[in-house]
């Protein structure tokens, strides 16, 4: 396992290399190509794929808190592109919403529901009718969209307290491994406190032996002269 500074972001790269690379495939594709309800689908898978995208740009941020300095300023850079290139599709995105909802509108204000409604003179329904019911689809569309960014902004604060959260318990986790550290240390130390203690009890052993060995030879030397 790759445990380098760099390892996570360069994984959470990748991901996001491949995930517009797929974005991009969808958008030149079905996105632009198709029509109707595979369009709509096609836009719809681009979107969460942008989502996610998003998401691995902020991991990628996250790790760049933990790099050394020397090293930082160029994974800033790689952020920074990654943010320009998904910003991009993100519009790119936005257009293709509002290029298949003008098509939805063209498509139903002359399409079959107001082809058998009858006007005064007998003909195919008025402008005036068409024109009211493209104002109705168009405030469809409206509250729609509305409803869409409301919906992005939640998600947004979600994201934002959940990236909180993450930092939070990075901080944390940095915290206590510090303390690891610090304990690991003053467990060294005193375990060479106590392989000291324990050299010098055995020179003092070893000392304390020599003193009754030479005591008991000077007892045995005098006892002898004195029996002799």
């Amino acid at each position: 396992m790759d445990n380098s500074p760099t390892s996570l972001f360069d994984s959470y790269e990748q991901d996001f290399k491949q995930t517009i690379d797929s974005i991009r495939e969808k958008v030149d594709g079905d996105g632009k190509n198709e029509r109707g309800e595979q369009r709509k689908a096609a836009l719809r898978r681009v979107e969460m794929e942008l989502d996610e995208a998003d998401e691995m740009v902020s991991q990628m941020e996250i790790e760049i808190q933990g790099m050394p300095q020397s090293i930082k300023s160029q994974y800033q850079t790689r952020v920074k592109s990654a943010k320009t290139e998904l910003a991009r599709y993100k519009k790119v995105a936005k257009d293709l919403h509002a290029a298949s909802a003008r098509a939805d509108l063209l498509s139903n204000v002359g399409g079959s529901p107001f082809r058998d409604v009858p006007n005064d003179d007998g003909g195919a329904v008025s402008d005036r009718s068409r024109l009211l019911a493209g104002t109705a689809l168009l405030e469809d569309g409206s509250r729609r969209l509305a409803d869409s960014q409301r919906i992005a902004l939640e998600t947004e604060e979600q994201g934002a307290d959940i990236l909180g959260n993450l930092r939070r318990q990075r901080e944390q986790i940095e915290n206590s491994r510090d303390t690891l550290r610090t304990a690991d240390t003053s467990i060294d130390r005193a375990s060479g406190t106590l392989k000291k203690m324990i050299r010098r009890m055995y020179q003092q052993r070893v000392v304390t032996g020599a003193i009754i060995a030479v005591l008991i030879i000077l007892i045995i030397i005098i006892l002898w002269s004195k029996l002799r």
